[in-house]
């Protein structure tokens, strides 16, 4: 028995794939956002602190502290405090936001040669494993802001710890995070065909072969006038072209024919019996 081929795909458009361009929009945006998280000194802020003015807070991220004021666009940076930086999480947090920030450069510069729309197709597989890459960057930012925010008031710190809020690199971080993990993951899922070939954009060889193949023209049936020609020899006194009339009220019935006899009174007679 002949042994069935593997069934063969092309694809419809030498576009470049929609969840390549949403992989290549989302990437460098969570690239962006992750960049600003990691180097910008507020990843919780202290308020209320002891000896100093009410309007005066401390603002501590993962590499730098800095004192700043709400009258005030000054900021005092290079703050020194041991204990803070003594902290796993902050090692942790360090360590990993670097290695996202390599790897989601090193996953575009995979993605892209692998998803250029100059190629008759893609390179599928080159193309998701800089997708992976990406996803896995979005993962290593992840961890290190939830784990910081899950121990916020656990970190400890050569300051009191009076009015502890989260800072905004933790909202930079979380949004840059989701970004580079939807990108990587919907640039990943090129490597396999799902939905029927949609999300790559293509269809089966046979489907398109039958598609294009011309359609039969239609057989040409030869149905005999029902027109019939008058004659122009006629005994009616009226014309021919009387009876082409369109007559669009009713006709009065003809009345019928009297009898001669008009004095008949309806009483019969001996003669008639």
């Amino acid at each position: 028995m002949p042994r069935r081929t593997t069934q063969e795909w092309i694809r419809t458009s030498l576009r470049t794939p929609g969840i390549f361009i949403f992989g290549l929009v989302m990437a460098p945006c969570g690239w962006i956002l992750d960049l600003t998280a990691t180097v910008s000194p507020n990843w919780r802020t202290l308020n209320d602190l002891p000896n100093t003015p009410s309007d005066e807070f401390l603002q501590q991220g993962i590499w730098d502290i800095c004192r700043a004021s709400t009258t005030s666009t000054v900021l005092e940076c290079n703050q020194q405090d041991t204990t803070y930086f003594n902290n796993e999480i902050i090692r942790v947090a360090q360590g990993l936001m670097v290695a996202s920030l390599i790897v989601t450069l090193i996953g575009l510069a995979v993605a892209i040669p692998g998803i250029r729309c100059w190629k008759d197709r893609p390179n599928w597989i080159v193309a998701g494993l800089g997708g992976l890459l990406i996803f896995l960057s979005g993962v290593m930012t992840i961890i290190p802001i939830a784990w910081y925010t899950h121990i916020l008031d656990e970190i400890t710190s050569d300051s009191s710890l009076t009015g502890v809020r989260v800072g905004y690199c933790i909202v930079l971080g979380y949004i840059g995070g989701i970004f580079e993990i939807l990108g990587g993951f919907v640039m990943f899922i090129g490597i396999c065909r799902c939905c029927g070939g949609k999300n790559r954009g293509e269809r089966p060889v046979e489907e398109v072969v039958r598609s294009r193949q011309p359609k039969p023209t239609p057989r040409r049936l030869d149905v005999p006038s029902l027109n019939r020609a008058r004659s122009s020899a006629s005994s009616v006194p009226y014309s021919k072209d009387s009876l082409d009339d369109d007559v669009s009220f009713p006709r009065a019935k003809s009345p019928a024919a009297r009898s001669a006899n008009t004095s008949f009174n309806g009483t019969p007679y001996d003669a008639d019996l």
